[in-house]
Order: structure tokens, then sequence, then C-alpha cells
């Protein structure tokens, strides 16, 4: 018998909706079969006796209170995120052929990325929760060899059981050069599993260089931040380098300098790079070698709060600025803290931009909402005694699909505004 979760009254209705979580405190019961041969038993998630009856990474079935059928997944006991639902069929059907199961979901996701991309193009592969896989994010980078590189992220112990058919399916299915696993993220810790930073199977160059929008970037996938570059700003910024025709740009918290590298592209006369970072400064250098773009673009290592300040006190001016901070939230606790870094940097911004210039500023914290991030930018321009037209609202690419019912997966605001 397939052990059984039994959610409390009334707990069902987001599942139903979409939603591909369930938390420790939504569940009423467990039905197993005793290994003591003891016959059918229930009892409750935290009751001891379940310790060794149902092992962290088993499959189970999920039910509303009144027994309806909701979905199979994977539980997790040492997580608030208990159960992570892996499919809406039963769990004998994915079990008769997990290699099947996961292959199709490789399938799907590239299906629905090629209507998009290109071969040449770098994308995210499969992004979690959102292509059916919770806890599975896959990078494809392209290199200017044309080569296929993989970026794996298992985050969570739901994908880490089937991590076998799952890289199986990625190889049968995207024929990688090879394959890098970046499972470090903090995640991982909260689901009782080691960090692991490794080739999976033959090793090749930790650095490579593609190509986004005819601009050139190194990618680091063991050193960089996340999996060695923010794949979902790219349309975004191909979007942005057509403003910047003769324009002198102010590109904040740059990282890699791609979107500063983009407005020269986009025939910038002037850019300025800035992040606090000196190893990032370097990238961005290496960057604008790679672009032959060292008449243009300049980076800088600087605290971007103090740098704005300083523009202001000395009366600089630029046609485009770029604000593409790191999330300055990852909980709902710390909203008004992050609302008043936000509304300072974009304030700062819109004081200094010419007028009619151009602000591209964006948000990639889930918890600072839509509603939170597009107030603010109405409190700073009235608080810069600025009026402000918002010319484009977007978010990640098409490679970043949203599930409907699963809202963390709208993460990230970007708007284009004239400031006036």
């Amino acid at each position: 018998m397939i052990p059984r979760i039994f959610l409390n009254p009334k707990e069902e209705n987001e599942i139903k909706q979409g939603f591909p979580w369930v938390f420790d405190n939504e569940i009423e019961s467990v039905k197993f079969e005793a290994k003591n041969g003891s016959g059918v038993k229930s009892l409750p998630l935290n009751d001891a006796a379940l310790d060794s009856e149902l092992a962290d990474g088993s499959v189970v079935e999920v039910f509303a209170h009144a027994g309806a059928f909701l979905g199979t997944g994977v539980i997790n006991r040492k997580s608030k995120i208990t159960v992570r639902i892996i499919g809406s069929e039963r769990a004998d059907q994915i079990l008769s052929d997990t290699a099947a199961f996961y292959e199709k979901k490789i399938q799907d996701a590239y299906d629905l990325r090629k209507l998009h991309y290109s071969i040449k193009d770098s994308y995210r592969l499969v992004y979690g929760e959102s292509d059916f896989i919770p806890g599975l994010i896959v990078e494809r980078y392209v290199d200017t060899k044309k080569n296929v590189y993989l970026v794996v992220q298992f985050s969570t112990l739901s994908c880490e059981v089937f991590r076998k058919e799952i890289l199986a399916a990625l190889r049968k299915i995207i024929k990688p050069y090879g394959i890098f696993e970046k499972s470090d993220a903090p995640t991982r810790e909260k689901e009782g599993l080691p960090l692991r930073t490794c080739w999976e199977g033959e090793v090749r160059e930790e650095k490579i260089v593609i190509r986004e929008n005819d601009v050139l970037i190194e990618v680091d996938f063991a050193n960089g931040q996340k999996t060695g570059f923010f794949l979902d700003q790219k349309d975004n910024r191909r979007y942005v380098s057509a403003l910047c025709s003769g324009k002198r740009v102010l590109d904040t918290f740059t990282h890699t300098g791609a979107f500063g590298l983009n407005a020269v592209n986009g025939g910038a006369k002037e850019v300025i790079s800035v992040d606090i970072s000196q190893d990032a400064v370097d990238l961005v250098n290496k960057n604008i070698e790679l672009n032959h773009a060292e008449k243009k673009m300049t980076a800088v290592c600087a605290d971007v709060f103090a740098l704005l300040k300083e523009y202001e006190e000395k009366g600089e001016k630029f046609d485009v600025i770029i604000l593409d901070p790191p999330a300055f939230t990852k909980s709902a606790k710390n909203i008004q803290k992050a609302y008043g870094g936000y509304k300072e940097i974009n304030l700062r911004a819109m004081r200094l931009l010419n007028p009619n210039g151009i602000l591209v500023t964006c948000s990639c914290s889930y918890f600072f909402d839509a509603t939170h991030f597009y107030g603010m930018i109405m409190k700073a321009a009235e608080d810069s005694k600025k009026r402000v037209q918002i010319i484009s609202k977007t978010g990640a690419g098409p490679d970043h699909p949203v599930l409907v019912g699963y809202p963390k997966s709208e993460y990230l605001k970007c708007a284009v505004c004239r400031v006036i």
C-alpha cells in the first residue's frame, strides 16, 4: 500500500488550483501499512512511531479530508513543506516506470522552449515546480563553439530521490557536452541534504563564453552566482538595448555587465556599470574586452546606494538608468525594510535622469509583489517631484513559465519608465 496523506478540512483548495506544496500544519494524518504486519495504521504526522514506518523520500498519495485524491508527491518530514506534489497521476502509475515519467517531463519542458528559442540560445530548460519537477533547476548553455552544457540544481529531496532518472532523461533528450551539478542552495540543508558541486560525468571547462543578443558573456559554472548567469532578463536586456542609441547609460548592480553590454550593442555612447563586488567588476572587465567595448563602457566597484547619492551631489546626469538589484527581501517579514531600499535607489535614479530619461527598474523578490513594486515607483516619483510613465511592464522570459495556482513562479518584475 502506498502511504496516504490526509489533509485537515478545507486545506485542499489551493492544491486543486495548482499549488504544488503541502505544509506540515495542513496534514491531519498519515495512513500506512505497518512494517510489522499488523495491518493498516493511521497516525498524526508528528507521531514518533512514524519514524520507523515512513522514510523521508518516500512516494505518497495526497487526499482531501473527505477522501478525494489530489495527487502524488514525495514526503520529507524534515521540511515544513512536507510533501511536494510530483504528479496528478496515482502513485502506482508513476512508480511503474519512473524513467519514462521523468523523460516525458523533460521532453515537455524542452518542447516548450523550442517554441521560443533556437538551438544556439542559452535558456532555462527546467524551472522547478513550473515544469512539474519541484526543486529542479536546469540551465541550458551554448558556448561559442556550439557545445551544449547543462547546469543542474537538485534543491529538494523530491527531485534528489529521482536524480538518476532525471540525469538519464537529460542525457537522452538534450545530449549535452557536459553536465555540471551545482546543488549548493541553502534549501538543501533545510531538506536534510548535503551540498554538492561537481561535474556529473566527464569534466569539462568551468568557464565558457555564451552569446546573448549578439553580446558575448563569460559564464563561470563553479564560482558564479546561482548557475553562473541570470538568464531571466535576456528578453528585457534586448528590449532595453533598443532604447540606448546615443545615450549615456548607468547600469547598476551589474553582476556580469549584461545590461550594460546590451546597451553598448544598442548604440549607447557611454555606459557605466556598477557592482559592489570586485570579483563581479573583474568579470565585467573581461566581458568588456570580449566585446571590444573599452571605448564606451567602464566598470566601477562601488556601493550603488552611496554612488547614486554621490552622483546626485555632483550633478551627474544620465539618459538611461538600469536598476537590477538582488532580492532585498526573501521573506514576508522584511517587506517594509525592502520597500525603503527600493524606494531610495529609484528616487535617486529619477533625480539623476535628464528630462524624458528612461528608468529600467526591477525586483526579483517574490515577496515584494507587484502591488508593492508599482506602489513604490509611484511614491518615489512623488518624493522626487517627477512624473512617470510606465511604457513596459514585463517579467522573466518564456523559459520561466508561470504556473497557475503557484504565485511564487512569478517573481521578476521589470518596469521601463519615462521620467518627466
